[in-house]
């Protein structure tokens, strides 16, 4: 990930991230299985090396105010019902990642990288890794208009 600038580095480090980090997604695997959401690929990769940080980042950023997020699926749960149908939505598979600035807003993962804020609506911030730089930035995500 040696595509961010050096800020997003050293915020990411703050919240606990190092290069080659690993942790177990088990938990969140067999957590939204049985309500229908699978883990895919991607998801097991990003939350492998991210899962479990709390960000905390605030103050005015690129185009939208920086807003702290937590990078655990588990926040989510109970909503797999919205990943499912904005995912049908969009024609991608959503997996939770977390939540943005306290609970306000859902962070979602599809199979191709691209990272979700999901609400009542749902916007991009992009693909991994500048998603990350995006959210740590504060450079507001595109919203998607419904078909």
């Amino acid at each position: 990930m040696s595509d961010w600038s050096p800020e997003v580095v050293e915020v990411l480090e703050a919240a606990g991230w190092a290069p080659g980090r690993r942790v177990d997604t088990a938990c969140w695997r067999s957590m939204f299985e049985p309500g229908g959401l699978s883990m895919h690929d991607a998801a097991e990769a990003f939350l492998r090396e991210f899962g479990g940080l709390t960000v905390d980042v605030s103050g005015p950023g690129i185009t939208c105010a920086r807003t702290p997020f937590e990078l655990d699926p588990e926040r989510a749960r109970g909503e797999e019902d919205r990943f499912l149908e904005w995912g049908v939505s969009i024609g991608r598979r959503l997996f939770p990642l977390g939540e943005l600035d306290q609970g306000r807003f859902f962070l979602a993962i599809d199979e191709v990288d691209e990272i979700y804020l999901v609400e009542t609506w749902i916007a991009r911030f992009g693909p991994v890794p500048q998603a990350l730089e995006n959210l740590v930035l504060g450079v507001a995500p595109r919203r998607i208009e419904e078909r």
